[in-house]
């Protein structure tokens, strides 16, 4: 959501920033409906006011004997209560519709996100880790991790396509990998949640998913929505309040199930882990002032490298181009995993600074210290990581010729001594 005093003040930077994102021009279409609001809202007050005056004026008049006057401001008073409620219905219905056509637009990139329309335009800031060099051809994961205990079959019978069933060691390293990452995001100050994975209309909205996103959710029978990643319950923590300046920064994390309808990803990654309707994921979430958010963006950030260092898996860190940015983010990291048997980085992690976006979508302030207003808050999130997806990296990294994988060191006090995935029966 944007603030329409700063559209107002610099309409051009404004349509200019909306370039940046492929986002035509805006600013004009907003405020001919922000002017035309505002002299309802003007006209809306000056009658109420003029009844208020008459009203007085008639108790006046009335006590000088002035009857003709006395009727005369009757008269007035009685047109205004009639004209008053279809100013008030007009006003709040624009009111809505300049609510909407905000709440369409996509944040603001910050002014160091690069120029560009796709990931073609990324940008690559550092490298940590050498690829593995195999002795044989590295396979996907797909093609060996069912001997492993990884059953696509049966997950597509039970619930469809993009669904899987683990069995036996591999369900105990997924269940591992989740509880390593939480244990390694609370000890770097995030507070571990167990949040709501049903959420109403509002959350959705406040993150940002509804109503441009809806088709990629889950919605239930009763209206609520399945989660899509646990940032729609811990950022709407703040929903509706007003947060102390004392209290801030607020760093939250949860392992919890997430569920995508991937309704725009076709025909896009329909083998194996990568893109599932329900997988798990460690999230970070922070609520800051705004002068401490770009910090807090790199502190997420490294927390989320940690992990990846951690696991000793290769990585790259990449600064998203204004166009591939999601919609809600002033400024995105993501993180690229090495995957050898698709020859390819790919995204493990995005780490965004949403700015006051999601905040002016869910009324989420805060009191600076001595001060009288409220500011809006800053919000951040990322993913610490995706559970599935470090899976995918551990198996395809640490594959051995006769189909087995070794696992990283890190993860033995998680596996109960395990150090390796063998092939079953």
């Amino acid at each position: 959501m944007h603030d329409i005093r700063l559209i107002r003040d610099n309409p051009e930077q404004f349509d200019a920033a909306l370039a940046r994102r492929g986002a035509g021009p805006a600013a004009a279409q907003i405020l001919a409906l922000d002017e035309e609001r505002r002299k309802v809202t003007t006209a809306m007050q000056d009658g109420q006011s003029r009844r208020n005056e008459a009203s007085k004026a008639i108790g006046k008049a009335m006590g000088q004997g002035d009857t003709e006057t006395a009727e005369r401001l009757k008269a007035e008073v009685a047109a205004l209560k009639q004209s008053l409620p279809h100013m008030e219905a007009e006003e709040r219905a624009l009111n809505e519709q300049q609510a909407a056509m905000l709440a369409a637009l996509p944040n603001l990139p910050a002014d160091d996100v690069p120029a560009g329309q796709d990931e073609s335009d990324n940008v690559e800031l550092s490298r940590h880790g050498t690829p593995r060099e195999f002795a044989f051809t590295p396979r996907e994961h797909a093609d060996f991790a069912p001997a492993l205990g990884m059953d696509f079959e049966t997950g597509a019978d039970i619930a469809g396509a993009r669904f899987t069933f683990m069995r036996g060691q591999m369900a105990r390293l997924n269940r591992a990998l989740g509880a390593f990452m939480l244990d390694m995001q609370t000890a770097a100050g995030f507070t571990e949640c167990a949040p709501p994975l049903l959420v109403r209309d509002e959350a959705v909205f406040g993150t940002g998913q509804l109503p441009k996103f809806s088709e990629d959710l889950f919605q239930t029978t009763d209206g609520r929505w399945l989660i899509p990643t646990a940032e729609v319950s811990l950022t709407n923590a703040v929903r509706d309040r007003i947060v102390e300046a004392d209290a801030l920064p607020i760093r939250m994390t949860a392992l919890t199930p997430c569920f995508r309808s991937e309704a725009g990803s076709a025909g896009r990654d329909t083998r194996g882990l990568i893109r599932q309707h329900q997988f798990d994921k460690v999230e970070l979430v922070a609520i800051t002032a705004p002068d401490a958010s770009d910090a807090m963006h790199e502190a997420m950030t490294q927390a989320a490298e940690a992990v990846l260092r951690a696991l000793d898996l290769p990585y790259r860190k990449m600064l998203l181009c204004a166009g591939d940015m999601g919609a809600t983010a002033r400024k995105t990291y993501d993180l690229e995993v090495w995957l050898p048997g698709q020859n390819a980085y790919r995204e493990i992690s995005s780490i965004s600074n949403c700015g006051a976006y999601q905040a002016r979508r869910m009324n989420a302030r805060f009191r600076p210290d001595g001060a009288k207003k409220t500011e809006f808050v800053h919000t951040l999130n990322g993913s610490g990581l995706a559970v599935g997806r470090t899976l995918v990296a551990i198996l395809e990294n640490g594959q051995q010729e006769d189909g087995s994988v070794i696992l990283p060191d890190a993860l033995r006090p998680y596996t109960g001594g395990m150090t390796k995935l063998e092939i079953e029966g």
